[in-house]
């Protein structure tokens, strides 16, 4: 909700809004929050950290990841992710005051995460469209 009030009031109501220069691909294990921004079950600990993702130049309504995204080898359980979601930053925690859910999605295949797995989407595998 937070992005689509944000594109609402930028392009329909003339309000400013400067997007995040980088975005970062955060991972979870329920939808929790997520539609609200208020996520409650983002990964933790076992070297989890949130990665940068760079998008094609959009087209019908359409953008995907322009390289492979690699997470930390997990250093402890990171449980069965299965959703994930665009955030406007790094490391800050506080959702909806300084860090925002841009978008989220479901993984196709839900992914159990133990300790020594790497977790890794393959370039062009993030689909970004906008019906």
């Amino acid at each position: 909700d937070y992005y689509e009030n944000q594109v609402i009031n930028h392009m329909l109501r003339g309000q400013a809004f400067t997007p995040a220069a980088t975005i970062y691909v955060a991972l979870f294990t329920a939808v929790t929050g997520l539609e609200a921004n208020s996520p409650t079950l983002e990964v933790s600990g076992g070297a989890y950290a949130r990665q940068t993702i760079t998008l094609t130049a959009a087209s019908g309504g359409a953008s995907d990841n322009t390289a492979d995204i690699t997470f930390p080898t997990a250093t402890a359980a990171w449980g069965t992710i299965t959703h994930m979601a665009i955030v406007d930053h790094v490391s800050n925690v506080t959702w909806g005051t300084n860090v925002n859910v841009l978008m989220w999605g479901v993984l196709t295949v839900a992914k159990t995460v133990n300790n020594g797995d790497t977790f890794k989407f393959n370039l062009g595998a993030v689909d970004i469209t906008i019906d």
